[in-house]
């Protein structure tokens, strides 16, 4: 008989794509379900996977919402343990966030095994809360933050966890970055709205002098605005949002201006796309500047602060790039030395093999 695996995850697609991973991985050698709250729900086909939506209050010091939010998180917690004693779950993952926290009090509760993810470089906090819950956390690196000494034992670092379909485009052969630029633009699965505001300028002064192709990840509010600013301009161009596959653009694309989400830029750097992180300011911890700079210490991209983040330094930094070839050639080179381990194969004997033995 399977044993059955639950995998929590929610809120924002930074946590809900490692999850499907997960699932892909998982769900030849196991029974897989999902639980996820309703913001998370809209980044999954309810179709393709067994999913039970339970609520998850976003937990706040703010005095007034205290109390309505410790009683809906006493709720949600007892609502996972029917969940979960009903269904018979064996295993609990837990992608981190907010809405693992009920789930992975519940399975705390009824001796449950829970395993946890943490794709960034900066353990987030409600892992760090759970940690003591758990047997093992996966993650991509020894070196993360915030995570207490007295669990450094829990440690399982695998390589990059990324969706199946990627695969498909590992050996693809783009344009020569001399011949033509493919630039995509990507503002992740919360937007970037300082992206389609305050690139138009640099963009246009690219296109004068550089044969360009745009890909831009937009938001549905910004979608009439931009595809105006592209057409007026006569700069070829592709607009999309965040529902569709994006991989299908990385494939296309031989440099990005991104977003610094985990998974994000693990996608560019096994599809071997150097890149431009801009770290959005207000992440938790400051999480995603801190996944730029691996990846920069490795010298695999750019980082430019969200306060540096101007038509001058912008149009600056994208002509150095272009002009400076073998610059760009030494981080494409870079990011291939990274990721060339980076099979299916090896990261799924890895993950179920352990899960098999523990």
């Amino acid at each position: 008989m399977k044993k059955k695996i639950l995998i929590s995850t929610g809120g924002s697609g930074g946590h809900v794509i490692p999850a499907i991973a997960f699932y892909d991985h998982l769900k030849e050698k196991f029974d897989v379900f999902f639980t996820l709250d309703q913001r998370g729900s809209k980044f999954l086909e309810k179709k393709k996977y067994n999913i039970k939506i339970i609520p998850a209050p976003r937990l706040t010091l703010n005095l007034i919402k205290l109390p309505l939010n410790f009683t809906m998180l006493f709720v949600s917690i007892i609502i996972s343990i029917f969940f979960l004693k009903r269904e018979k779950i064996d295993i609990l993952i837990g992608t981190g966030g907010y809405m693992s926290v009920p789930i992975c009090i519940a399975a705390k509760i009824l001796n449950i095994k829970i395993y946890l993810f943490e794709p960034n470089m900066v353990l987030g906090r409600a892992n760090k809360f759970l940690i003591k819950f758990s047997s093992k956390l996966f993650c991509y690196s020894k070196k993360i933050t915030n995570l207490p000494l007295k669990e450094e034992n829990k440690l399982v670092v695998i390589d990059k966890i990324l969706r199946k379909e990627i695969y498909n485009f590992s050996n693809y052969s783009k344009d020569k970055i001399e011949d033509k630029i493919n630039l995509l633009i990507v503002g992740g699965s919360q937007g970037a709205k300082i992206f389609d505001e305050n690139l138009k300028n640099s963009i246009l002064k690219l296109s004068k002098k550089y044969k360009l192709f745009v890909y831009h990840q937009v938001s549905s509010l910004d979608l009439k605005n931009l595809d105006y600013f592209y057409n007026n301009n006569e700069i070829e161009h592709k607009l999309f949002n965040f529902e569709e596959n994006i991989f299908q653009y990385i494939k296309e694309s031989n440099l990005a201006i991104t977003r610094a989400g985990a998974s994000t830029l693990s996608e560019l750097a096994f599809l071997r796309v150097p890149f431009i992180a801009v770290p959005y300011k207000y992440a938790t911890d400051n999480h995603q500047l801190e996944n730029a700079m691996n990846y920069k210490k490795k010298g695999c991209c750019w980082v430019l602060e969200e306060k540096e983040f101007n038509e001058d330094k912008l149009t600056t930094l994208l002509t150095d790039i272009i002009e400076n070839k073998e610059d760009y050639l030494n981080k494409k080179n870079n990011l291939e030395k990274i990721s060339y381990e980076n099979t299916w194969n090896n990261i799924n004997e890895k993950i179920i093999s352990f899960i098999n033995e523990n």
